[in-house]
């Protein structure tokens, strides 16, 4: 229940700090991180390597949203 509402108010958060058009790279890093959670989730991980997934997945997520941006 606890992760649920941290879930929530995160993602409140990020649809709520939007006062612009997001760059290919924060649409990357966004996605990313959603997969990275959502996969950490899925098999089960713990806390800290649920995070971990997610941190990891937002940064390739910038890196190749950042390299879609760049070759437009």
């Amino acid at each position: 229940m606890k992760t649920k509402i941290l879930t929530l108010i995160v993602a409140a958060g990020f649809l709520g700090g939007c006062n612009q058009p997001m760059s290919d790279g924060e649409k990357g890093a966004l996605v990313g991180a959603a997969a990275g959670t959502g996969i950490g989730l899925v098999t089960g991980g713990s806390f800290g390597t649920v995070v971990g997934a997610g941190l990891i997945g937002g940064a390739v997520g910038y890196l190749g949203g950042t390299a879609i941006g760049n070759s437009k």
